[in-house]
Order: structure tokens, then C-alpha cells, then sequence
């Protein structure tokens, strides 16, 4: 059992967060919804923020989904604070407001899936639960030196069989905690650093001198980047954002309108056609106003945004949910995706030059 040198390395070296001050089953439930695709050194100061605005399951499932978006705004994957707030309701109008402490009902809420409810339910309810995620699987694979590629369902099935093999009773929440705080600090994706390790005398990889090479992870496909184009229309001070919608990339989130350019398009020929494709107006393309690059999970953009003028025609929700005309001081109150943000946070720097 590797249960309790790691027990014992965790009570000195435990990580000090502040969703572990007070193990609340609400607290764990956002922290480890934010942790998913996020460093814990990003997670901090949202997981705070957020806890002041929403300090409660009732207070969150009163907001607006706006102002979840708004809230949640820089940490990505937004899918995930709509699901929260999807959630949020659902326990406020079917569970008086908490979360159930049963593994299968919680991976029936939206957003939940095995790994989150293995995390609630062991650490905040006190159950014998394994949780696995990616820090955990390291882990595994080292220890027990599993060749398998990982992701696969013959990897993930030894994986969750492992964790529960060495889930000590009683001990869940602070051993899956512990496993957690190993692959964050010590077990590391590229140099391990094996001389620190309480588990160095249990680890067939590290004895083997294979650890740097498990896990084994499948060679990555080429990373498509696309070229994106925005355009920055202006009337009587107001600038033109654009929603997308609730389902897909950066759903319910503002943004400046525009679109993909297609092949043997100029920038603004592929600007004019997604202007009359998604707004049904004519534009004219008169300045670059800058270029912005974002990586997203599987692919990545440079965007240019143009300073536009209307032709013809008025805009249309075509492809929005809705539209509105803004401020530059107003832009602030929108959420909106990294780069729409870069571009509205120089708009109301150049209107505040203007004043």
C-alpha cells in the first residue's frame, strides 16, 4: 500500500488553498470545476472572487448567467461555468439548495462527471471514494510503470482500479488530496523529482529508470491555426458587440463581430463576407487596429480587428443571440473571450486619451 507514506508526506507538505480552510461540499465542488484545465496558482484568486459574489448554492442559482460569465471571465473552458450555474439551479429547485452526497445523483448534474463527484464526495462528505485525475494517472502510471497509453479505456479501466485498490478506509479525501498535491509538486510531467518522493521505494518506473518516460502518451496531431478577422464598428460613441450562442466555443460570451478567413480571401474581403453573412449589412474596411493571438485546447487563432464603417443596411442578429451598441466604458460589463477583451480594454484606453 503506497497509502501511508503518502498520508504522511501529505500532513507536513499539504498545499495551503483556500477551498481546504473550509471543506464545504459547495467550496470543493467550484474549486475543482475551476482546477479542471487550470493551474492552481490562476485558480486561487478566482476561486475567492467567486466566493464573495457567490458565497452560497442559493445566491449563485439567483444570478444572472451574465453574471456568472463575468465572474468566471479569463479562466476559459466557459462551458464549465454554465454548468455550474445550470447546476446551481437544479439543486436549488430539486435539492433545498445543497448537494447531494451520493456519487451517482451528483454525476447526473451538468458538469459532474466521475472524477468530480469522487472529489466531493470523499472530501467533503467523508465517503471511500478513488478520484483519478490527471496528476493521479502520472502518478499511477509511474508507480506501477503502466505502458499503456494513456486516455485509452483499457488505461483508464487499470487506473480507476489501481486508485481504488490503494484507497485507504476512512482516509479517502485526504489520500486523493495528497495524490493530487504529489503531482503538483513532486511527481512532475517532465522531470520528476524522484529524490524527494515518499514514494520513490514503492515506484517500478523510478526503480526501472523509465519514469520520465511514463506516462505514455499517444503522439498529438497537428494543431490546426486559423486566421480571424473583427470588426470594430462605431456609431454615435457605441460600439457593436455581438453574442454567441448559449451552445458552442465561448457560448453566451460578447465579442467584436467577424469571422474565419476562407482561402484566397483578403483579410477584409473575408471581414465584409462574414459582416453580411452574420449581421446581413454592408461594411467598409478603413484601418487595422491590431493583431491578437490565443491557443485554445485544439487549435489556435490570430485575429485582426479592423475599424469599420456601416455601408449599408442595419445589423441583424443573423448568427447572434442579440446584439448591442456600448460604451467604451460600458465594454467592462460584457463578458467576453481573452482577445475581444484585449481589444475593449484599448478601446476604453484610447476613449480615456480622448476625454
Amino acid at each position: 500500500m503506497i497509502s501511508q507514506p503518502l498520508l504522511e508526506w501529505y500532513a507536513i507538505h499539504a498545499r495551503q488553498l483556500p477551498w481546504r480552510d473550509h471543506p464545504d461540499p459547495y467550496a470543493i465542488w467550484i474549486s475543482e470545476i475551476m482546477l479542471q484545465q487550470t493551474r492552481v496558482e490562476t485558480v486561487v484568486d478566482y476561486f475567492t472572487n467567486w466566493m464573495q459574489t457567490f458565497p452560497d448554492i442559493v445566491t449563485l442559482a439567483n444570478s444572472s448567467e451574465q453574471d456568472v460569465l463575468r465572474q468566471w471571465e479569463g479562466l476559459g473552458y466557459y462551458s464549465r461555468a454554465r454548468n455550474i450555474h445550470k447546476t446551481a439551479r437544479i439543486l436549488q429547485s430539486d435539492f433545498d439548495g445543497q448537494l447531494p452526497a451520493d456519487l451517482q445523483t451528483l454525476q447526473k448534474l451538468p458538469g459532474i462527471g466521475r472524477y468530480t463527484a469522487a472529489a466531493i464526495t470523499s472530501m467533503a462528505f467523508g465517503m471511500n471514494q478513488a478520484a483519478l485525475d490527471g496528476n493521479i494517472r502520472r502518478i499511477l502510471s509511474r508507480i506501477f510503470d503502466v505502458s499503456l497509453p494513456i486516455r485509452t479505456p483499457a488505461a483508464e479501466k487499470l487506473f480507476w482500479e489501481l486508485a481504488e485498490e490503494n484507497l485507504p478506509p476512512g482516509q479517502a479525501g485526504n489520500y486523493n488530496q495528497a495524490l493530487m498535491d504529489l503531482g503538483a509538486t513532486i511527481c512532475l510531467p517532465g522531470k520528476p523529482k524522484c529524490l524527494l518522493c515518499p514514494l520513490q521505494q514503492h515506484c517500478l518506473a523510478f526503480e526501472r529508470g523509465v519514469q520520465e518516460r511514463r506516462p505514455v502518451i499517444p503522439e498529438k496531431k497537428p494543431v490546426p491555426h486559423y486566421i480571424v478577422t473583427a470588426a470594430i464598428l462605431e456609431h454615435n460613441q457605441h460600439f457593436l458587440l455581438a453574442q454567441r450562442p448559449a451552445n458552442g466555443l465561448l457560448g453566451g460570451l460578447w465579442e467584436f463581430p467577424g469571422g474565419k478567413q476562407e482561402e484566397n480571401e483578403t483579410l477584409p474581403e473575408a471581414l465584409q463576407r462574414e459582416i453580411m453573412e452574420e449581421l446581413g449589412c454592408e461594411i467598409s474596411v478603413e484601418a487595422h487596429f491590431g493583431e491578437y493571438q490565443h491557443a485554445y485546447t485544439h487549435f489556435r487563432v490570430t485575429l485582426h480587428a479592423f475599424i469599420c464603417s456601416l455601408i449599408k443596411g442595419e445589423p441583424q442578429p443573423i448568427e447572434a443571440s442579440q446584439l448591442a451598441w456600448v460604451r467604451a466604458e460600458q465594454l467592462s460589463d460584457y463578458p467576453m473571450g481573452k482577445i475581444d477583451r484585449q481589444i475593449a480594454e484599448q478601446l476604453r484606453k484610447n476613449a480615456d486619451k480622448s476625454l
